[in-house]
């Protein structure tokens, strides 16, 4: 006997988009549309230039460089075996894949840094829920080919002023440094010794990580380990004099931009090619956050979210196969998140245009002749809507109506005979016929 399927196994196939994964489309659209074209448009100024890599990759580029003990590679990967045998994996993020194309395209020979942005879906088998997806966007920003201080702080400054022209209010950074190769091994042995004296305590996942990289410890999500936490070694008290000269100046440049920091000594971040600077960054949420503090004093405070995060990834290059390291720093945006938030300004696309004209069409020998009319129109950039697949004049009229579009162009079987139509005022209903040569002209004069 089969065994009968549940209601949720039964949404989940046929006719609906996998869980975790959504249609993008009508104003949701142009929400990412125009936080894109926003975004892009910042980072032109700054100097950046775009850059497109594929969704898929080699499953290598992010086993090496994200890392194993990480939650992304252990187990948040959509990876599959090409009838060639090649193992890919559908990108979880973007610096990996940016990193790849610098290499392979030589870039180290161009002056350095080489900037870019680059935005699209990114995949995770994450555990879906509000402003967490499993296909999502990001917008990334970063700067390869430099280790100076004022580039994480560019870089920072940057995805600030994005965040801030899509209307994130109260923003603040929390940030850290974990070292270098010179420093760090110092503090993973004093880390590892600490999280020895307690692994009793420790959950099994996070006694594995001991095991493959201690420092994914501090990023855990376990409660128990979290208390352990709070009194685990700090990364900054075993910097070396160079990664602590280049913490002291990324924070003064933060300072001289007013820009709120708070320094989170657990702040690790989930991936294991980051290097010295380390950051996350926060705006307060809309939803209320009913904790003991809030509850006590009878109000609820906002909680803050998440939105955005990077840092410096100097050694990445080596890591998926590079010859030689290659200093570098990023910005990250999770987009899905902004678009949500009832602080998001709903920046518009450029492409966007609210219609002026509704085209009407009456009869065969109309219909055959108005795309020409529309192109006519459109390469005098006159946004219009439309209705071709409909012959009444009643019900085009209708939906003109229904959009609140000020003006018709009304083409009949007369006018495509004669290379004219009629113009009609929606608001007096007054018209007048016009030549299609002087058709440009007198809408012109009518939108002046």
């Amino acid at each position: 006997m089969k065994k009968q399927k549940n209601s949720k196994e039964k949404k989940n196939n046929g006719f609906s988009s996998p869980r975790g994964m959504r249609d993008l489309m009508d104003e949701e659209y142009y929400n990412f549309q125009g936080f894109f074209e926003k975004a892009q448009e910042i980072c032109s100024y700054y100097g950046f230039k775009p850059i497109d890599t594929p969704i898929l990759e080699h499953k290598e580029i992010f086993t090496s460089g994200i890392g194993k003990g990480t939650d992304i590679v252990d187990k948040e990967m959509y990876t599959l075996k090409t009838k060639g045998g090649d193992y890919l994996a559908l990108r979880p993020e973007h610096t990996a894949p940016l990193m790849r194309a610098y290499i392979e395209h030589g870039m180290q020979t161009l002056p350095q840094p080489v900037m870019f942005y680059h935005y699209g879906p990114v995949f995770r088998h994450d555990k879906p829920q509000r402003g967490r997806y499993r296909q999502f966007w990001q917008f990334d920003l970063d700067a390869l080919g430099s280790d100076k201080s004022i580039m994480d702080a560019l870089s920072i400054k940057v995805g600030m002023s994005i965040l801030e022209e899509a209307g994130a209010e109260k923003l603040s950074i929390d940030i850290n440094s974990i070292g270098d190769k010179e420093c760090r091994g110092v503090y993973i042995k004093e880390l590892t010794n600490y999280y020895r004296k307690h692994i009793s305590k420790l959950p099994v996942i996070d006694r594995k990580r001991l095991k493959i990289n201690p420092l994914r410890i501090l990023d855990s999500k376990e409660e128990k380990t979290r208390i352990i936490n709070e009194q685990a070694p700090d990364s900054v008290s075993f910097l070396c004099t160079s990664c602590k000269k280049h913490f002291k100046e990324v924070l003064e440049y933060l300072e001289e931009m007013e820009i709120n920091y708070n320094i989170n000594k657990n702040l690790v971040r989930g991936l294991s090619y980051y290097t010295r600077t380390v950051f996350e960054v926060y705006t307060r949420s809309e939803e209320e956050d009913l904790s003991a503090a809030s509850l006590n004093t009878g109000q609820a405070d906002k909680a803050p979210v998440q939105i955005a995060s990077g840092g410096r990834y100097d050694y990445l290059a080596r890591q998926i196969g590079g010859k030689k390291d290659v200093p570098a720093v990023g910005f990250s945006i999770g987009v899905d998140r902004i678009v949500e938030s009832s602080w998001y300004k709903r920046l518009s696309p450029r492409i966007l245009k609210k219609p002026k004209i509704y085209f009407i069409q009456l009869g065969p020998e109309a219909k055959l002749k108005s795309l020409s009319v529309i192109e006519i129109l459109r390469k005098a950039h006159i946004p219009i809507a439309q209705s071709l697949s409909r012959d009444s004049l009643s019900s085009q009229l209708a939906i003109a109506e229904k959009l609140s579009i000020p003006h018709v162009i009304i083409l009949g079987v007369k006018e495509a005979l004669e290379n004219s139509v009629i113009v009609r005022d929606m608001a007096n209903r007054s018209q007048d016929t016009i030549k299609l040569n002087k058709l440009l002209e007198y809408l012109k004069e009518l939108n002046k």
